[in-house]
C-alpha cells in the first residue's frame, strides 16, 4: 500500500466510514415508512375508538397502498397492538386502551430489531469496527431515541381526540 495520503485504500475506507455513518444520521434515528404508517394506522384508530375501522378507509385516508397497508395491519396484529375481523363488517380496532399502548415499543416491535448502524447488528463486517469511537455515542443517541418514545402512550399522541376531527373525517 502507498503512503500518499490518497491511497485508494484510504479512500476506499474514508468512502464507506462516511456512507455508514450519513446512513445512521439520516435513516438510523428515523422511522422508516413501514414504522410510520403503523403509527398512523394506530393513531386512527384510537381516534375512531371503539370504531372499527377497514384497512381500506385508512389507505385512502392517508393516500397509501391498501397492500402495504395490510402487511402493517398484519404485523401490528400479530404484536398484539390491534385486533383485526375480516369480513364485510371487518376491519382493526386496537387491542387494549390507547393509555396501554406504548409509542416505544411499538418503534420497537416495527422496526423488528432492525439496528441504529451495522455495528449493533449480527453483520458486523465493518472496517473500522475495532477502532471505531462512534459506536458509544450513536449508542447513547439510540437509548435517548428511544426513552423519549418510550414515555409516551398512544392516548398522550392522540389528545385531545378532538383535534384529529377534521384530518380524519370520512
Amino acid at each position: 500500500m502507498s503512503d500518499t495520503p490518497y491511497s485508494a485504500f484510504k479512500i476506499r475506507i474514508i468512502y464507506t466510514f462516511y456512507v455508514r455513518i450519513t446512513n445512521a444520521i439520516y435513516t438510523g434515528m428515523q422511522l422508516d415508512k413501514f414504522t410510520d404508517y403503523a403509527l398512523r394506522v394506530l393513531i386512527t384508530l384510537a381516534v375512531k375508538s371503539p370504531e372499527r375501522v377497514p384497512t381500506s378507509h385508512i389507505a385512502s385516508l392517508f393516500n397509501l397502498s391498501e397492500n402495504h397497508l395490510s402487511k402493517v395491519a398484519t404485523q401490528l396484529a400479530r404484536e398484539g397492538f390491534v385486533l383485526s375481523e375480516r369480513g364485510r363488517h371487518g376491519g382493526l380496532t386496537l387491542a387494549r386502551p390507547a393509555d396501554q399502548i406504548n409509542i416505544g415499543a411499538v418503534v420497537r416491535a416495527m422496526k423488528r430489531g432492525d439496528p441504529v448502524v451495522e455495528c449493533f447488528g449480527t453483520n458486523q463486517s465493518c472496517l473500522i469496527l475495532p477502532v471505531c469511537g462512534l459506536r458509544g455515542p450513536l449508542a447513547q443517541a439510540q437509548e435517548a431515541f428511544f426513552a423519549t418514545l418510550d414515555a409516551h402512550t398512544l392516548a398522550d399522541v392522540t389528545s385531545p381526540r378532538e383535534s384529529y376531527a377534521s384530518f380524519l373525517a370520512t
